[in-house]
């Protein structure tokens, strides 16, 4: 049997192409997809940004229903609803044992979708490693909230959590995109005092708002270093999150932060290829104290479902980044619009 899968037949291009349905090994679990959404990672991945073989299926943020089980897996059963995280380790390797489950196996290998075998923008995907890997969505959450945790949410948060913000802390985060709204409902959480979101888009600017900033930070009205410590009497922030991607915000984030800061990165930076240079005055010519954090999105059933917990409990609502939403049949349109970010796009849901 076939389905539908949304492939890039080559770097710069993607389609909309039949596949076979795959079959489940023993220990992974087939999922029929109810609901994606278009990362822009994906975008990144399909101008070159990432070597991928050709033909390979897209996407890395999908929930579903159970349709087959492997022999090995327990817990699940069809029809269940589930969600799949963008990162699925193994959990077996030293770099997993050793606290690094997203390095499985070597430099960023929990990054399975696309990078190493097809992704999950298809009507259906498979889930391996499913007894570690696959998260049971909660009644009280939708598949349109519950996607979200795949990547968006938890990327975000890592940003947060590697920003090691005490109570109280001051902390600036640079583009408002899906994943810095995430940090700064992460450190909005967290307990961050004032919560300095860097973006000049209007929608942008009034979510951030929602999710917790305190402060809007607009750098076409000036250097947002400048600005970021003006308002903090020159002393800058206990941390800074790069969400963006750019060897200029990355930069920022060492000037912006005070000695003893925290630099947390979450921005994918494959793209531009440009070094990221640390600026000595700014870091103290290596002597200020100042910490530099990098990660891959965390994956497993356990962040999800801490993740889900958050959403059901209902302190925050992921879906306000929600501009728009497409029927698989229109997913082409969706990727087209997250590229040019025309429509002030901001994230599309691809619903099956």
């Amino acid at each position: 049997m076939t389905m539908k899968a949304l492939v890039m037949p080559e770097v710069g291009k993607i389609a909309i192409r039949e596949k076979n349905i795959p079959e489940p090994g023993p220990d992974d679990v087939l999922v029929k997809t109810t609901a994606a959404l278009v990362c822009t990672s994906d975008i990144h991945t399909v101008n070159g940004g990432l070597p991928v073989a050709d033909g390979v299926t897209l996407g890395h943020e999908a929930a579903g229903v159970v349709a087959a089980v492997g022999a090995n897996v327990t817990g699940f059963r069809e029809g269940d609803r589930v969600l799949a995280p963008a990162v699925t380790p193994c959990w077996e390797c030293r770099y997993c044992q050793g606290g690094y489950p997203s390095q499985c196996g070597g430099m960023l290998g929990g990054y399975r979708y696309t990078a190493q075998v097809d992704g999950n923008m298809s009507e259906y995907f498979i889930v391996p490693k499913a007894r570690a890997n696959l998260a049971p969505i909660p009644e009280g959450v939708s598949d349109s909230e519950a996607v979200y945790a795949a990547d968006m949410l938890s990327t975000g948060f890592m940003g947060a959590e590697n920003a090691h913000l005490r109570l109280g802390d001051t902390v600036a985060v640079f583009a408002m995109g899906p994943v810095g709204l995430s940090a700064v409902i992460g450190c909005a959480l967290q307990g961050a005092s004032r919560i300095f979101a860097v973006e000049t888009r209007p929608e942008r600017q009034k979510l951030a708002r929602i999710y917790g900033a305190t402060d809007i930070i607009d750098f076409e009205e000036g250097d947002p270093v400048q600005q970021i410590l003006a308002a903090t009497s020159g002393e800058g922030v206990d941390a800074a999150i790069e969400a963006l991607g750019s060897p200029h915000t990355w930069e920022a984030c060492v000037r912006v932060t005070k000695p003893g800061g925290r630099i947390s990165n979450v921005g994918y930076h494959g793209e531009s290829r440009e070094p990221l240079r640390i600026p000595l005055d700014a870091y103290g010519l290596g002597m200020a104290d100042k910490s530099i954090y990098g990660g891959l999105c965390p994956g497993g059933n356990d962040r999800m479902q801490r993740i889900l917990a958050l959403i059901e409990a209902r302190r925050f609502d992921p879906t306000h980044m929600t501009t728009h939403q497409f029927s698989f049949d229109d997913v082409e349109t969706a990727f087209r619009m997250m590229k040019t970010k025309e429509d002030n796009i901001i994230k599309p849901l691809i619903t099956f």
